[in-house]
């Protein structure tokens, strides 16, 4: 039987380090606040210009290629997942074969933001098991600095986000006890709007009236408007107790789902690593699948939130640290914007 391997691991994040601390001067908040609701005490933020998602994603891509003993030239599909693109278009995916000088393979862009890379990692796996490819690199990379409001008014969001990426790169294995033994995947779009960045969009402000009057706005002020960005409708936008609730709910779920799905109990896990987004939902989570302390791995309080990247880069350092050791039943779990929500289980 035929499944996917992660042959290779790399993360890279920038060398400028932001503490709570730092964040005072541009907003009233302190690091005993944000450390009570998130965990957080520091991030990293990508140089403003020189570094972009796809520098960050080539960096750690080429080390997952390094550590996979293969060259950039025989990767032969990429997959990039990121809501913090270089471009509006094109896609990362093709900026990497770009950079990388890889042939001319074929580039996918995953957005399903902070489910991203699984929902890329999911892809990825069918590709191999079909035989359809069998070197894919698969990368999360976000530079979330460049957009967030470092105000006062836009608080909440800016201090839980930093910049960073992880790689991996998938091939086939037949051996017994290695592997990705499935992944799963959920979406619900009923609350969409909770956690989301509406502009620039297409959207013409028919989801929630009055934030601007689109109707009598001149063509090509619909996308983006000097109106928009003295209202700050051009930051992300994110109801942090709703989010909370529902992935304290969802994220046990779907690691329940995937270990039911393979005949295991949450007892006979090695190590969960889920998305860093919150250091209370990951302790909730971990109560709620009766999980001890080494069974569990987050590293938000060093990175903030990565979104895409932050379980590749969580599992990068796990693996670094001697956490990981070959055949360990590995689960990776994430819940973000869509709202969407994702697991994967494997044999390192």
């Amino acid at each position: 039987m035929i499944r996917s391997r992660i042959a290779g691991i790399g993360s890279y994040t920038p060398e400028q380090v932001v503490t709570n601390k730092d964040l005072e001067q541009y907003m009233e908040t302190s690091d005993a606040w944000i450390q009570e609701r998130t965990g957080i005490r520091e991030r990293h933020y990508a140089a403003r210009t020189g570094e972009t998602t796809t520098t960050m994603g080539v960096k750690a891509a080429s080390i997952a290629l390094e550590r996979a003993g293969i060259g950039a030239g025989e990767v032969d599909f990429i997959i990039f997942a990121t809501l913090s693109p270089d471009y509006y278009f094109p896609g990362c995916g093709v900026l990497v074969q770009r950079a990388m000088k890889m042939g001319e393979i074929g580039a996918l862009d995953i957005r399903n933001q902070c489910s991203g890379f699984l929902y890329a990692l999911s892809v990825a796996d069918q590709f191999i098991k079909a035989g359809m490819y069998k070197n894919i690199l698969v990368i999360g990379s976000e530079k979330h600095s460049f957009g967030l409001d470092f105000s006062t008014r836009g608080r909440n969001i800016s201090v839980i986000f930093g910049d960073g990426a992880g790689a991996v790169l998938l091939q086939p294995t037949q051996k017994e006890g290695q592997g990705i033994l499935s992944t799963h995947l959920h979406s619900d779009g009923e609350s969409a709007e909770i956690l989301a960045m509406y502009n620039p969009g297409t959207h013409a402000n028919h989801w929630k009236p009055g934030l601007a009057d689109f109707e009598e706005a001149p063509i090509g002020e619909m996308f983006m408007s000097h109106a928009m960005i003295d209202k700050a409708q051009n930051f992300p936008f994110m109801d942090g107790p709703a989010v909370f609730k529902k992935a304290i709910i969802k994220i046990p779920e779907v690691v329940l789902e995937a270990l039911g799905a393979n005949n295991y109990r949450p007892s006979d896990l090695d190590l969960l690593i889920p998305h860093q987004a919150n250091l209370r939902i990951c302790q909730v989570v971990q109560q709620t699948l009766g999980l001890r302390d080494d069974q569990v791995h987050n590293n938000i309080q060093r990175y903030g939130n990565t979104t895409a990247a932050s379980i590749p880069i969580a599992l990068c350092e796990a693996w670094e640290m001697g956490k990981i050791s070959e055949g360990d039943l590995v689960c990776l779990a994430a819940f973000g914007s869509g709202f969407t929500w994702a697991a994967a289980l494997l044999h390192w």
